[in-house]
């Protein structure tokens, strides 16, 4: 197959509406990105459709421009503050991301007398206040899928008025367990309104998924298919590495020339969260995202992040799922990820939008197996990483790090600039296992391997009310027997 040609339309030229064509202006946002300008002519015209392209490709205005336009134009029915249009994302931050872009696009918009409005639903914040945001009136609703199912079975959201459905991410609810209740709620929804569904990777429930709620779809790729599923502008890199080491490395990376904003990503939280206090400890500006941490904690790591007060942030899979900043520089898996989709979703956080990035992978000795089936399944050609360590020539020659770089930088950040975490329930139940290895001294071990066996439990902070709390039992305290009353009286 040839390559696809390149596209060099407008906004205006696409036939997009003036009011979101000088919004988008406005934040210098002027011509769309290839997956854009592919959906955007069937979008408009009603056209059920399939968008796939790589994280980073400009998905959420592919689908939101439409369908702005699309409930914003039609005639037949006036907005009314019942919502006409509904995005199904995978995660609070995916969540706020995209109400973000939507409420920006959409902010010189009408709904009659009353200003154009866009809701974000989604678990681990009050319900009253997006109860009443939704009788305020809602033209179109951004949520998570639990607590939009919540609200519909409740009565409060109606879905009966829709005009446009949209799954984002479709391929995260795959993976987060979302299928059943995506299914309720399309269920809820009519069978005449347009369905666009968009995903970086298509695995079979998800092209089982569309052919049940879609009417004939158009399947649009952003790019050729034998392209590579990874940014071609991201130089990606993997060193066998020993967990004792891996901070060492981890702090030398981040001393790396033209080094910018930077991901470390961790599949466990409580290794996150370890990762991210001793990075601090050797002066980095460094947020931690994951499920141990309150929302409020959450959103304020990002924003920080965002905005430059920390330029690292460690986070989970789940927590960082819908983080979408285009200026990281550096990716660094800590820990591999499960498999090669969770790899592509990682790695994508940097190369976006046409930049460069570099992603860095440690490879620890019992994560082998699983890194050549993902090694194998992408093509990377790197079955055998290099064994590295901290002080090895070839990574500081590889990745630009100066030779003076040591393990730290300053002094430590405060303990008050790091994320707090929310006060445990002493009722709630442990709810994940950790394998401990016994030392000599009978104690157990602290060391990555430890950590590396930790499972996270399927987080409640990525859609639900409540995040599991992983915290470590408490130690019971030894009591005394009872006196039986025959030795009481003796």
């Amino acid at each position: 197959m040839t390559p696809l040609p390149p596209l060099t339309k407008s906004f205006a030229e696409l036939g997009v509406r003036d009011e979101i064509v000088r919004a988008l202006a406005e934040e210098g946002i002027e011509h769309p990105f290839a997956i854009q300008e592919l959906t955007l002519p069937m979008a408009l015209a009603g056209d059920d459709l399939i968008g796939q392209a790589r994280t980073g490709m400009g998905k959420t205005y592919a689908f939101g421009v439409p369908l702005l336009q699309r409930i914003t134009t039609d005639t037949e029915k006036e907005l009314s503050g019942i919502p006409r249009a509904l995005i199904v994302v995978p995660t609070r931050e995916l969540c706020l991301q995209v109400y973000n872009d939507l409420a920006l696009a959409s902010k010189h918009l009408r709904a009659g007398d009353r200003k154009f409005s866009v809701v974000s639903i989604y678990g681990g914040r009050p319900y009253e206040p997006q109860i009443e945001s939704l009788r305020s009136g809602a033209d179109v609703v951004v949520g998570t899928p639990g607590r939009l199912l919540d609200l519909a079975q409740q009565g409060h959201l109606q879905l009966g008025g829709l005009s446009v459905l949209v799954l984002d991410e479709a391929d995260e609810m795959l993976d987060l367990g979302f299928l059943p209740d995506i299914e309720r709620i399309l269920r809820l929804t009519p069978d005449t309104r347009q369905a666009m569904l968009f995903s970086a990777t298509m695995p079979d429930p998800i092209i089982t998924l569309a052919r049940t709620f879609m009417n004939q779809p158009t399947h649009i790729r952003a790019e050729a298919p034998q392209s590579s599923q990874t940014h071609d502008t991201t130089v990606q890199y993997a060193y066998r590495a020993h967990a004792l080491d891996k901070v060492e490395m981890v702090a030398r990376i981040l001393q790396a020339e033209g080094r910018g904003a930077t991901m470390v990503f961790t599949r466990t939280k409580r290794t996150a969260q370890k990762v991210a206090d001793e990075l601090a400890e050797r002066g980095f500006k460094v947020g931690a995202v994951h499920g141990d941490l309150g929302q409020g904690a959450r959103e304020k790591a990002l924003k920080s992040f965002r905005t430059g007060e920390v330029d690292v942030l460690v986070a989970t899979d789940v927590a960082a799922r819908g983080i979408d900043i285009d200026d990281i520089t550096h990716v660094i898996n800590f820990q591999i990820p499960e498999d090669e989709q969770a790899y592509v979703h990682r790695i994508g956080r940097t190369g976006r939008a046409g930049k460069t990035g570099i992603a860095v992978t440690l490879v620890d000795w019992d994560e082998l197996p699983r890194w050549t089936m993902i090694d194998k399944a992408l093509g990377l050609n790197t079955p055998d990483p290099a064994e590295t360590y901290s002080s090895s020539p070839h990574l500081y020659e590889e990745l630009g790090i100066p030779a003076e770089a040591g393990g730290s930088i300053g002094r430590a950040t405060r303990t008050s600039d790091r994320p707090k975490r929310e006060p445990r329930d002493r009722d709630a139940k442990p709810t994940r296992t950790r394998n401990r290895r016994r030392t000599r001294a009978g104690e157990a071990s602290t060391d990555g391997h430890a950590a590396a066996t930790e499972t996270d439990a399927p987080e409640q902070g990525a859609d639900g009310d409540s995040s599991s709390d992983g915290s470590p039992a408490k130690r019971r305290r030894r009591r005394r027997p009872r006196k039986t009353a025959a030795a009481g009286a003796s």
